[in-house]
């Protein structure tokens, strides 16, 4: 396909000790700005029950060190889960200090080795969080060398969360309110005094019903897919182009940015199909356009929009689906949290295909099968992502491997959008 650029960066997710599931969720400050991603990884359901944490450790540190951190968080901090045995055994020691932030699970007892631990790698450069915080006897030495402290937000009742927001008070620790998903849960968060949130409320804005999409927003919607047809006029695109002077200033910046390393300034639409050829005026040409869609909108709608779209369109290639078709699937299905109108509304003006638009209202069927799967995979339900799998025929181990390298390239493209 040519809308979007290929990732050089090839991943094995697969080993002898059995397949790695791989998660990223989004931790954010309250005015929406990445603050960093709990990675997490696990073997597949089902493959060793009961569950082994030190086992979920250890391949989660292979991972990390195999993929690289700052990869999968495009620079961010990474949020790592840790069992006892990775902090005093020291093997968190192979992961970047500068960058990572130690989880300590929430079943583990504060006992004089743990504590000396976590001592020892504060002084290494690390961050400490303490992971689903509940107050227990002994805590104390934990909470004096925290920098974080994950409440969750569904788990914990409103009192209880004021009670340990009280003992907390006087320790000066990042408060994350975690499994955030609406904007009312994001609100009362607010209220009480977190400072960081995890989930995916931002992909849910309160929606404006009975609202046209507005006529520029719909003809850049146009555009998009028109640039996912091999077959398409792309000059006379580029014309349509050139009446949106946002799009224009977006592709002109795009083409001219150390991405595509032009020999040349470039200084019109026509300009770049000349100098970077069709199929990379249709990679930057979709990247600008999905930017201009999601303005004024929280920057994770766009990073998630852009891994779903890249995720659909390479394991469509395993699964003999249509490529381009399931870019459009995974992009568009955040159209309702950039345009802040109901995926019901937004379907019968879009140019598509009557099963796209279904698939696009959650009706299931093979076309959205990819699309149901990384939902599953980006909240870290393992379970259902196995179901979905199972369901439509689909192995795992290629789905994941789609799923790193979607990450990876979204980071890289992001940077420039």
């Amino acid at each position: 396909m040519a809308t979007t650029p290929q990732c050089k960066d090839n991943f094995r997710l697969d080993s002898a000790e059995g397949f790695r599931y791989l998660a990223r969720q989004p931790i954010l400050d309250m005015r929406g700005r990445l603050h960093g991603y709990e990675l997490l990884f696990r073997d597949e359901p089902g493959a060793c029950f009961p569950w082994d944490g030190n086992r979920a450790t250890r391949t989660m540190l292979d991972n990390s060190v195999v993929f690289g951190l700052e990869k999968l968080t495009g620079g961010a901090l990474a949020f790592i889960n840790c069992t006892e045995e990775s902090l005093t055994d020291e093997l968190v020691d192979v992961l970047p200090a500068s960058m990572t932030v130690l989880e300590v699970l929430e079943d583990l007892e504060p006992t004089p080795v743990l504590v000396s631990a976590c001592r020892r790698l504060k002084r290494a450069g690390f961050r400490l969080a303490l992971d689903d915080f509940t107050w227990k006897p002994g805590i104390e030495p934990l909470v004096e060398l925290a920098d974080y402290v994950k409440i969750d937000f569904l788990a914990v009742d409103a009192h209880e969360r004021k009670l340990l927001l009280d003992r907390l008070s006087y320790r000066a620790v990042a408060l994350v309110a975690e499994k955030v998903e609406t904007r009312e849960q994001f609100k009362t968060a607010c209220d009480e005094g977190f400072t960081l949130v995890q989930g995916y409320h931002f992909c849910r804005p309160v929606m404006l019903r009975n609202r046209k999409i507005p006529a520029n927003r719909l003809s850049q919607i146009e555009i998009l897919c028109a640039l996912q047809d091999e077959t398409a006029d792309l000059r006379n695109i580029s014309r349509l182009v050139k009446r949106d002077t946002s799009l224009t200033y977006r592709i002109l910046r795009l083409i001219n940015s150390p991405m595509y390393a032009v020999q040349q300034e470039v200084r019109s639409v026509e300009g770049a199909l000349v100098v970077i050829g069709e199929d990379a005026f249709r990679r930057v040409a979709t990247l600008a356009i999905t930017s201009d869609l999601n303005a004024g909108q929280n920057q994770e709608v766009l990073r998630l929009a852009l891994v779903r779209g890249r995720f659909c369109e390479l394991a469509a290639r395993v699964y003999g689906l249509n490529p381009t078709e399931q870019y459009l699937v995974g992009m568009l299905s955040l159209l309702p949290a950039m345009l802040r109108i109901p995926m019901d509304e937004l379907t019968p003006s879009l140019p598509l295909r009557e099963e796209i638009r279904q698939a696009l209202n959650d009706a299931e069927s093979p076309v959205r099968g990819l699309l149901a799967w990384v939902i599953a995979n980006e909240q870290g339900d393992w379970t259902l992502c196995s179901q979905t799998a199972r369901r439509w025929s689909m192995d795992s181990a290629p789905l994941q491997r789609c799923y790193a390298q979607a990450i990876v390239w979204a980071e890289s493209v992001l940077h420039f959008a």
